[in-house]
């Protein structure tokens, strides 16, 4: 096992935003000192309020930090933050783990993967599911892919954060399993909408239709917790439409090199791109509702 994960590792954290200060809360909350990189000091006020130390750069933190966790946006950034000069991969003390919870492109995981060996570091690509509110409330579904030693050092940290814990295999498998997770999701969402533009031309009484149907065989995360969240007309993220197209193109490419076809997300990524056209890139994902409505001629 990981030395450093035997011990209690110093804890570095790059990535503030609807999640990640949810979750360095609550690693926070269990007794790790920690250390935060954000661009702006203000981006990481709540978690300094709660004890964390700010960085002015990744250097800075790699300075004092041996377990650093990533959840950024874009596989640019990922990219910038581990690649770059001054960059994690650059700055990092020999033996520091890295993990990264970002949703980015498999492909970019083993290359990460890769160049940590080479350089005497341990990654792992460990990104999530369960949006804010399993951010918030410390349920969020987390799949892992890396060397299982180090995935069962890190099941404990893991563990402060999320509910659902899996190891996926070799690098890369993380990422490939969200893809999966993803790909589900675009179905269930356009499902979702729909069916609630259906319940509303037909006149009915949309909180009781929903009470019927998710408790039967179209039961799912979305219904439960963005459906209502669309009859209160709360578009505010959960999970950024424009985070969800970048994933649903990753996983686009990747189906491409597999030489699978997958119309159903092709439709879905294409409909969200409509949803960011008309302005609501930095809605949340139930802010499809908003465009399918417009289709409709429905006034919302």
């Amino acid at each position: 096992m990981n030395k450093i994960l035997q011990e209690k590792p110093v804890i570095g954290w790059i990535g503030t935003g609807v999640m990640g200060s949810s979750m360095l809360a609550h690693v926070l909350d269990g007794g790790y000192q920690s250390y935060v990189y954000t661009r702006t000091r203000e981006k990481a006020s709540g978690v300094i309020g709660k004890g964390a130390v700010w960085c002015p750069s990744v250097a800075a933190l790699c300075e004092h930090a041996n377990l650093v966790f990533t959840m950024v946006g874009y596989p640019s950034d990922v990219k910038q933050v581990y690649f770059s000069p001054g960059g994690l991969l650059d700055k990092a003390r020999p033996g520091t783990v890295l993990v990264d919870m970002t949703t980015t492109s498999p492909a970019l995981a083993v290359d990460i993967y890769r160049s940590a060996v080479s350089k005497q570091l341990h990654f792992v690509d460990a990104p999530v599911s369960g949006g804010d509110v399993g951010a918030r409330n410390a349920t969020l579904s987390v799949m892992a892919g890396g060397d299982l030693p180090e995935f069962q050092a890190l099941e404990p940290f893991f563990a402060i954060m999320g509910k659902k814990i899996v190891y996926q295999g070799k690098a890369g498998s993380g990422q490939h399993t969200k893809m999966c997770n993803q790909i589900q999701i675009a179905g269930t969402m356009i499902g979702m909408c729909e069916s609630l533009i259906y319940g509303f031309r037909a006149g009915l009484d949309l909180p009781v239709m929903l009470s019927s149907i998710s408790g039967g065989a179209a039961a799912c995360w979305s219904l439960d917790n963005l459906a209502p969240r669309v009859l209160r007309r709360d578009f505010e993220p959960g999970f950024f439409v424009d985070h969800f197209i970048k994933d649903m193109g990753i996983a686009l490419e990747e189906a491409g090199r597999m030489s699978i076809s997958l119309p159903g997300l092709a439709l879905v990524h294409q409909l969200y791109q409509s949803v960011s056209a008309l302005g609501y890139g930095k809605k949340g994902t139930q802010a499809l509702m908003l465009a399918l409505e417009k289709m409709s001629g429905i006034n919302s």
